[in-house]
């Protein structure tokens, strides 16, 4: 598979002139993904601290761009949730103009990864870890609505999860029910539209009812305390002109400064975006049976980071709801990711005044949903019957998420999975001795005529079954040294060892050292191609004989007779 190769193109060969179906479902999938993806857009926008129009303009250009050139037919991409909290916090310490920088160093680190073809590697991010983020993503974005939802109009927020929520229970008396109504009001109307209609997105309805509840609360009631995002925004006009990010830099600052201090940000931004994408084109694969490019979808992810920002727009990812509207309703390759850019792109250039008439409390409303969707409780519910190390790296990256930082949360969140990793492969990895004979029809590499095999007296066989890394050199050793009487020949069986670390080479090296200098003979048995290779490339026949390394343990004994023989 090619590190970069559209989908859009093999797409495009494979459509026949009789394919009008197909062309036809992809238009119609790719209108009603657009359609959902308005709220949605102008909800990140707002939530990440920017603007309804940059995450309208995110979700155009980085999805046109995602769908054009990525790995996946039917991945649709825009501005996510999981962006909310790290986007937010980038604005309030750098400004809109750091953000948009540390966005483009994202999208370089996205296109390093598919260029290296770390595509795959992406995959293996514990679960626990995506669970445990994912979660805590989901209940900081579900804190960050209440002052909209309660209709508080607070300034300074605290941003400390804890000081939030005593700031929030000081201001309970200062509550405006009617955007408390019209919030709760949204939040029905999502729930209940899918027992109606799947096809039409709860998100959307709730934005048309509640806008229209407002205008017959201001007209016929004279309610004028509930804020819109025309109170708040400048509303969208149209694409903006692409320019130059706009920072500022303090004093004695220079833009190295300002990029070394923004490197986690974007490196969370980039991991973020890696994950997210390739988790939702796996799904994706399996709901449509096809097969994803995973470098390719890195690096139009990358490609979309990197010019995004020019016109103001926020980072972007792919979007699994909206990637499942679209395989729900037809979308069957990238022209419906197009088609949804291009229906985004009508909405700004026609109806962008009507995104001012949305009130603040609705979009809350919206929010606090895609913060419960997001949130997985099921799935934490269900790791608790796992092992309890998984559901302690998960429960560590939530609390880490949700107190302290999602970069803090998702580092820790991964160093401990590494560990837990190394832990179970080291008990995994098991140490067998033989003294006096094998069992042939249990234990040796090859079959046998023999009844049992015989180990000749003076001679100690160890057999390793696992990877001979750091994590077991230690343990190998330590039974070494347990061994009351000391032999002359010492023979290691390798047969089940389908690697050697760097740390375990050393210290194979050191015990054939140190038996050498008591006079003990080391032999190695059943060496794989791949272990042998690892040890000429180190030289280790200058350490132990090639002839010493023998392929099976019938070769080895017959070596250490011969050996017992001329000493005798």
């Amino acid at each position: 598979m090619k590190v970069f190769e559209p989908k859009i193109f093999q797409t495009l060969k494979n459509y026949r002139k009789d394919a009008t179906h197909n062309v036809s479902t992809d238009i119609m999938a790719g209108v009603i993904v657009g359609i959902v993806a308005i709220p949605l857009a102008i909800a990140f926008g707002i939530a990440s601290g920017a603007t309804p129009t940059d995450g309208l303009v995110t979700a155009i250009i980085a999805g046109f761009i995602i769908s054009f050139l990525g790995g996946s037919k039917v991945q649709i991409g825009g501005p996510t949730g999981a962006f909310i909290i790290i986007v937010y916090g980038v604005i309030q310490q750098f400004g809109i103009g750091g953000l948009l920088i540390a966005t483009i160093m994202a999208g370089i680190l996205l296109i390093l990864m598919g260029v290296f073809k770390l595509g795959n590697v992406i995959k293996f991010v514990p679960y626990p870890v995506i669970v445990g983020f994912t979660a805590g993503i989901a209940i900081t974005i579900f804190s960050t609505q209440m002052n909209d939802l309660f209709g508080w109009e607070l300034k300074n927020t605290p941003a400390n999860f804890i000081d939030k929520w005593v700031f929030y229970f000081k201001n309970f008396p200062a509550t405006n029910f009617w955007a408390l109504g019209i919030g709760v009001f949204s939040i029905l109307l999502i729930i209940f539209t899918p027992k109606i209609s799947k096809k039409i997105p709860g998100s959307l309805i709730a934005i048309i009812f509640a806008t229209i509840a407002l205008w017959i609360l201001k007209s016929f009631f004279g309610i004028n305390t509930i804020q819109t995002i025309g109170d708040l925004y400048e509303l969208p006009t149209g694409i903006p002109v692409p320019k130059l990010p706009d920072f500022q830099l303090d004093n004695g600052k220079t833009i190295l400064d300002l990029i070394t201090q923004l490197f986690p940000a974007a490196f969370t931004i980039a991991m973020l975006g890696a994950i997210e994408s390739l988790l939702s084109a796996m799904v994706a694969d399996g709901v449509i049976g096809d097969r994803h490019n995973s470098n390719t979808e890195l690096i139009a992810q990358g490609a979309a980071n990197i010019i995004t920002p020019f016109f103001g727009g926020i980072p972007a990812t792919g979007a699994i709801a909206r990637t499942m509207t679209n395989i729900n309703n037809g979308g069957r390759s990238p022209i419906a990711g197009i088609i949804h850019a291009v229906t985004l792109l009508l909405v700004l250039l026609f109806l962008g005044k009507l995104v001012g008439y949305i009130p603040m409390a609705c979009l809350a409303g919206v929010l606090i949903m895609v913060s419960y969707n997001m949130s997985g409780w099921r799935t934490i519910v269900a790791l608790r019957k796992n092992p309890k190390s998984d559901f302690a790296v998960m429960l560590t990256t939530l609390i880490l998420t949700v107190l302290f930082d999602l970069t803090v949360a998702i580092e820790i969140g991964l160093l401990l999975a590494v560990v837990l990793f190394l832990k179970r492969t080291s008990e995994a990895t098991s140490i067998k001795i033989f003294s006096s004979e094998i069992d042939p029809k249990a234990e040796t590499d090859f079959a046998l005529n023999e009844e049992k095999l015989v180990i000749p007296d003076g001679v100690e066989v160890y057999e390793i079954d696992g990877p001979y890394f750091f994590g077991i050199a230690n343990k190998f050793d330590d039974i070494m040294h347990q061994v009351r009487k000391m032999p002359k020949i010492r023979v290691i069986r390798m047969r089940k060892v389908p690697f050697i670390d760097s740390t375990g080479l050393h210290n194979l090296e050191t015990l054939c050292l140190e038996s050498h200098r008591k006079g003990i003979v080391v032999i190695l048995s059943g060496v794989t191609m791949q272990v042998r290779k690892t040890l000429m490339k180190a030289h280790f026949e200058k350490i132990i004989p090639e002839e010493n390394i023998c392929p099976h343990i019938n070769v080895a004994l017959a070596k250490a007779e011969e050996i017992l023989s001329v000493e005798s």
